[in-house]
């Protein structure tokens, strides 16, 4: 057991606040940075009438709102209401868990598979079981079509892409465990979730991540692993400005300078395809733009 930490997870979201000095802080999860257009012109509005006006973009490509007004620890009503009406509070009870980081370009440009629909399955399955719901707000699955731009920071656990239709699963920020195909990546990793709950305890001195475990993990694998060569990958963030497709359409994309989405860009951003990413560097995406 943790005996260091003895206080519950903070880690914020839209129902549980971190109350700053300038008011309340709300963070609304995307998974993998995935945003519709349309959600953000919502969210610009919303950010209008209880916020800052702006809309900051974090590391792991999620929104926040600041400067909201509170009362006893929690935002206004209305406030919760719009983001739900916006999409962007699908499962109440798990909004904190819902922390899945995926390659911003997988299925569109390079890797070796796209995981968006393994990304859709984690978290559609992890939404629907209410144990998934004890998880920390901090907890982090990463997944990467084997380019290397999604496992570089700390995480919790996670795949990378051998090939088209294997990948290698991440416990920990450290240990590396099977090699599994892509169908059975979902069940293997929600499988290893349940076994952390298993082990982490329960309270203020619960672990909330995986490196905490005494053996950083191995206790959930039944074996130890060998690093697979092809994870062993060096990446560069792409380039601002236009970038080719494997499709042969284009994406743009876009500098959000310091993260801080003000709402003019946000305007702009949203004016130009109906489906955006946001990215770990802090940059949104633009996908699927016809070539000019």
């Amino acid at each position: 057991m943790n005996s260091s930490r003895t206080y519950v997870d903070r880690c914020p979201g839209v129902l549980r606040p971190w109350i700053a000095d300038d008011g309340a802080l709300v963070r609304i999860r995307l998974i993998g940075g995935a945003l519709a257009a349309s959600s953000l012109r919502a969210v610009v509005e919303i950010a209008a009438e209880w916020g800052d006006d702006n809309i900051h973009l974090t590391t792991r490509a999620n929104l926040q709102l600041r400067a909201i007004p509170h009362a006893d620890g929690s935002v206004p009503p209305a406030l919760v209401y719009a983001i739900s009406e916006a999409g962007l509070l699908p499962v109440p009870s798990h909004e904190r868990v819902r922390n899945i980081s995926v390659s911003p370009l997988t299925g569109r440009v390079g890797g070796h598979a796209d995981l968006r629909p393994l990304a859709d399955v984690i978290d559609r399955v992890l939404c629907a079981d209410t144990l998934f719901a004890s998880l920390s707000g901090k907890f982090l699955y990463s997944l990467d079509d084997g380019r290397g731009d999604a496992g570089r920071s700390t995480l919790d656990l996670g795949v990378f892409a051998l090939d088209a239709h294997t990948a290698q699963l991440r416990v920990g920020s450290t240990l590396w465990g099977p090699t599994v195909d892509l169908n059975d990546a979902a069940p293997a990793l929600l499988d290893l979730t349940r076994a952390f709950l298993g082990l982490r305890g329960a309270g203020e001195t619960a672990w909330w991540h995986v490196d905490e475990l005494p053996g950083k993990g191995v206790e959930l694998l039944d074996q130890s692993h060998e690093r697979d060569e092809r994870t062993l990958t060096t990446y560069s963030r792409p380039p601002f400005g236009k970038i080719v497709q494997d499709d042969g359409r284009q994406a743009i994309h876009v500098e959000v300078p310091d993260g801080i989405l003000t709402p003019q860009l946000a305007k702009h951003i949203a004016g130009l395809g109906e489906e955006l990413i946001v990215t770990p560097w802090r940059s949104i995406i633009v996908p699927d733009l016809e070539a000019a």
